[in-house]
């Protein structure tokens, strides 16, 4: 029987030195791979060429990048050149992110995302390839890189919520991303979705990858993980592609009630997140393996400084 495979995300917090030290623990402790989300907080692809040179074998994906800002072939630049800085370990991920993240913060259009992805993925592989020459109604692209020898092309993960990223994930991307995806919403939309469009590819779901966070926290003082875990998850239920996947996932009225009284309900907070001693936060990784998850991503909840944030990484590494 092969050994079980976990991934974690390492959100460094106030200081990027305690993440780089936890990538060295993650490694010690048999990880697959750590990951770091992108945002308003530190450059993904800086963050994770210090896992890699405080690493040697440990897998590094960032989950995700938002594409919009970003041209597809200084996105192909920056993850060659992080792969070959770490010997092939660097895994992409992409996202479209949301409109407050985008026209709102940045000033740029989030238009049309699911054609714009579409053609990003076919400029980026070409990017990432022999060369990228390409017309299309979002990108008019002749590019190659002037590198003799060019490093190994990273696969490329898309960050999907809705039924229609799901199915160009599984159609034209290596993996997918998923966060703040219940259990259920992944075994009874996320993972028939991709395999939807594995088919249109002429493919199966074998060899795909699917990375889930899992947000956990073990810990002694339940009640203090959980209000700080509600703190964290308010600003998603503002945020439409979550609050979409959240209702598909039978949390409507939990919403409404959050809308209501901007209090976080129990059943939301027990339904997104494991949250107590071992055994609880075991058995709430287990139901993302048994829903099909292929990768689970141990993401202690909020940062470093908490008191379960260590522990949750050291003890969830047997799971």
């Amino acid at each position: 029987m092969a050994a079980l495979r976990r991934a974690a995300f390492l959100n460094p917090g106030r200081d990027l030195a305690t993440g780089v030290d936890l990538a060295r623990r993650a490694e010690a402790a048999g990880y697959d791979s750590v990951w770091v989300t992108h945002g308003s907080g530190r450059d993904s692809f800086l963050v994770l060429a210090a896992y890699g040179a405080a690493t040697t074998r440990l897998g590094l994906g960032n989950g995700v990048v938002p594409i919009y800002p970003r041209h597809p072939v200084v996105m192909a630049q920056a993850a060659l050149t992080l792969s070959e800085l770490t010997s092939g370990r660097f895994r992409l991920g992409l996202g479209v992110s949301h409109r407050s993240s985008m026209e709102t913060a940045l000033g740029v259009p989030l238009r049309e995302p699911l054609a714009v992805m579409r053609e990003y993925v076919a400029v980026l592989r070409g990017a990432l390839g022999s060369g990228a020459k390409f017309e299309g109604k979002h990108y008019r692209v002749a590019w190659s890189m002037a590198v003799p020898e060019r490093p190994a092309a990273p696969p490329i993960y898309l960050a999907a919520l809705s039924t229609k990223m799901l199915e160009l994930a599984g159609e034209i991307a290596d993996g997918a991303v998923l966060w703040l995806c219940p259990p259920a919403y992944v075994h009874n939309v996320a993972v028939p979705a991709l395999a939807r469009g594995r088919a249109r590819a002429g493919k199966t779901l074998d060899g795909f990858e699917i990375v889930a966070s899992v947000p956990l926290a073990v810990t002694d003082d339940v009640p203090g993980a959980l209000i700080a875990f509600r703190a964290e998850l308010a600003r998603y239920f503002t945020l439409p592609f979550y609050r979409a996947m959240l209702e598909a996932s039978g949390l409507k009225e939990d919403l409404a009630a959050f809308d209501r009284n901007r209090e976080v309900s129990d059943r939301l907070t027990r339904t997104l997140g494991g949250v107590g001693g071992a055994e609880t936060a075991r058995a709430y990784v287990r139901a993302y393996r048994d829903a099909g998850t292929t990768l689970p991503a141990i993401r202690p909840i909020t940062f470093p400084d908490a008191p379960w944030y260590r522990r949750t990484v050291e003890e969830a590494s047997a799971w």
